[in-house]
């Protein structure tokens, strides 16, 4: 962009005209719109015949937004102190129906004229047996004049209910636009090389960005929205590819040339039984990369209970078998605890130095245990955030292992690659699978391993849905598998009860399972997330060594309790929890060779995603199908990691699910063109380079901190 018109568009939004410091500070708090090329940036999701005006006798609560033309004949205030509302009459030729302000209801009656012609616009419903609107958008029938605002598809903007209040309501959106529109005043530079853009066959920018706020017709909407659409998406790829190839050139590593003792002392007498494929798979993709002169830089992805652990175990003995040391690190002290026991018992016999340090390691073991890990005497350390503070230094670091790595922040991780003079390699692991197209986009500059088998002897969970009404036979259901030896997981979503949400509590259910479930003869464990570090790690090690037969929970163990005994897992409320955790709570059970069961709870009052999550949980346990419909009812930006994963995710336009082949055909490019010149630096890709940069410098991907 030229510099003038880069200057006009960097300003500070408060300063475009009709904004102002108050609008300012709305856009900003509930858009993230600073600038006012944010605003210009700031998309419809959809657009709206304005030309098409409907009688007040045709209207009722099935039609979606329209647009009427009348008077105000009555207005009356009904109701006082919060209850208080300004009712209208409104009429046209065909009769007459209720406009109804709940909020600024002063403000309202002194506005709005009698037997002046208006334009409403508006969502009908229905009300005490009458069609009403409820704050819609009025115009004066006179001032929509205006060419641009009343042309015949009006571009329609998202918009908060603070923002409305503040007079921020999509029509006014649409008329800042036109502001920007009137400001700029000439052509706004081309973004995208010209010879991409001949290739492509794609419109201009400038065009691109005028018809999708003011669009002549359809077919120029679809035009300026794959434009768009697909700048967005190559710009993310060309990025990934151009860091990936960066890191390949750029980043020596340790090579780890052999497969020595550790590793096969360990797979002829320690392997507690035969890998799957999919482990052999990306172990053998794991010791390419280790040994290789190439960096290793890969996500491992895997399903709860497939075996990630395990494989990440054998990657470290492969750092051990070449003098080098290795860690794991956890997001949680009981995550940590988990991995150290169990790899604790996969060693047995192996003369291997392992140790764990978390928050809670006491003052004098750290001394020790810091001084043995500089001088290289402990060869594994598994930990928590603790293993990232400046005096934990080790002698020769070669493999970082991170567990559940959306938890951590970037500038957290990077920490770990600076324990070394090269940087160590790296693997993270995930028991969420993320859908391809958000892999491709979110971490795109990883190489990826998928372990997509479980281990031989595991039987899939049998998911029920039942109502609250059903609770007795669920209790009877418990019992019978308590005298068979199991153990019972029941989760809550809520800790106490709660006046705003009507769900089910941690509190109140611990009663009701108490009485159903006296002592001496049943014991139950608590655990929720206010409880003191000590107390969690009492309550859930009973439960794990089998004192306590039922573990009353929050999410807090969404993660990390091993405990095959456990056959049940109870889910109060299901409604209340999105997919991804409803799959992570059902991992906790099944994971030994007993018939295993996840049973989800809820009331009969279900919306129509909540019933889609029962439903896609009670018809698979396919982590993978599970993400994709997960991405479709939340979209990508809701997914959790997402916001940590290191490439800014905050898409303005496209739609990973609904432009996958879009995505497809912008990695396509941006690889072709990273092959032919990986460093952008060909005069016909200068521009590609420039606009890059302007896109991802203030960011930080995976490719560059590792």
């Amino acid at each position: 962009m030229n510099s003038m018109l880069n200057d006009f568009l960097q300003q500070d939004i408060m300063f475009l005209q009709g904004v102002g410091p108050k609008k300012a500070e709305l856009l900003a708090k509930e858009l993230s719109i600073y600038t006012i090329e944010d605003l210009l940036y700031y998309f419809p999701f959809k657009y709206i015949d304005r030309s098409v005006f409907h009688a007040i006798k045709q209207l009722n609560q099935n039609l979606a937004y329209v647009q009427i033309k009348g008077q105000f004949k009555q207005f009356s205030t009904v109701g006082e102190g919060y209850k208080k509302r300004l009712v209208a009459q409104f009429v046209d030729e065909s009769g007459s129906i209720e406009i109804v302000w709940f909020k600024a209801v002063a403000w309202a009656s002194k506005i709005y004229k009698k037997e002046i012609d208006y334009v409403i616009f508006g969502k009908p419903n229905f009300f005490n047996g009458k069609i009403n609107f409820v704050h819609p958008e009025i115009e004066e029938a006179e001032k929509t004049s205006n060419v641009k605002l009343n042309a015949t598809l009006q571009a329609s903007y998202n918009t908060t209910e603070k923002m409305k209040k503040g007079f921020l309501t999509s029509r006014a959106i649409s008329k800042l636009q036109e502001n920007i529109r009137k400001s700029i005043n000439t052509v706004i530079p081309e973004t995208m090389s010209a010879y991409l853009v001949e290739k492509l066959k794609l419109i201009s920018i400038n065009e691109a960005l005028r018809t999708i706020h003011f669009p002549e017709n359809t077919n120029n909407i679809k035009k300026a929205e794959y434009r768009l659409k697909f700048e967005e998406l190559f710009y993310i790829q060309l990025n990934i590819f151009k860091q990936k190839n960066n890191r390949k050139v750029n980043i020596k590593s340790y090579i780890f040339q052999h497969v020595g003792e550790y590793f096969n002392q360990f797979y002829t007498n320690n392997l507690p039984f035969e890998l799957t494929g999919a482990q052999k798979r990306v172990l053998k993709e794991i010791r390419k990369d280790l040994g290789s002169s190439r960096h290793c830089n890969r996500l491992l992805q895997g399903d709860v209970g497939s075996g990630k652990t395990l494989v990440a175990l054998m990657s470290m003995l492969l750092a051990l078998d070449n003098d080098y040391q290795a860690c794991l690190m956890a997001p949680t002290e009981i995550l940590a605890q988990q991995h150290f026991i169990t790899i604790q018992e996969f060693l047995k016999g192996l003369n291997i130095e392992i140790e764990i340090l978390t928050g809670s390691s006491k003052t004098k073991k750290r001394r020790v245990l810091h001084q043995d890990l500089s001088e290289g005497k402990i060869q594994i350390i598994i930990g928590t955030h603790a293993l990232l503070e400046d005096v934990v230094q080790f002698k020769n670091l070669g493999l970082v292992i991170i567990d559940e790595q959306h938890r951590f922040g970037v500038a957290q991780r990077a920490r770990l690659w600076k324990k070394n003079n090269l940087p160590p390699h790296v693997i993270v692991m995930t028991a969420t699978p993320i859908p391809r197209t958000l892999a491709m986009t979110v971490y795109g500059d990883l190489e990826m391993s998928v372990i997509d088998e479980l281990p031989p002897g595991r039987k899939k969970i049998k998911t029920i849905h039942a109502f609250d009404s059903k609770r007795l036979g669920i209790f009877k259901f418990i019992r019978e598998e308590i005298e068979k030896g199991r153990q019972i997981y029941i989760v809550y979503p809520l800790i106490a009860e709660s006046e705003h949400m009507d769900y089910k509590d941690l509190e109140d259910g611990y009663e009701s399972i108490s009485r159903a479930f006296p002592s001496p003869k049943y014991a139950v464990s608590v655990v929720h997330g206010k409880m003191k570090a000590a107390e969690k790690e009492k309550a859930m090690q009973l439960f794990a060594n089998g004192q306590t037969q039922i573990m009353v929970a929050t999410t807090v163990i969404e993660v990390g309790v091993n405990v095959p005994n456990a056959s049940v897992m109870i889910i109060e409320s299901a409604e209340r929890f999105g997919l991804s955790q409803l799959h992570q709570l059902r991992g906790r059970v099944g994971r030994g060779a007993e018939q295993s069961y996840c049973v989800l709870m809820t009331s009969y009052k279900l919306s129509k995603d909540s019933r889609t999550r029962i439903d896609t949980m009670v018809s698979t346990t396919d982590g993978f199908l599970i993400a994709e419909v997960d991405l479709k009812l939340r979209g990508p930006g809701d997914l959790e990691g997402t916001q940590q994963s290191g490439i800014s995710f905050d898409l303005k336009i496209a739609n990973l699910l609904k432009d996958s082949e879009i995505l497809q055909h912008a990695r396509h490019i941006a690889n072709k063109i990273i092959e032919d010149d990986p460093k952008l630096e060909k005069e016909h890709n200068l521009l590609l380079e420039k606009q890059r940069k302007r896109l991802f410098s203030k960011k930080v991907s995976w490719g560059q901190i590792s």
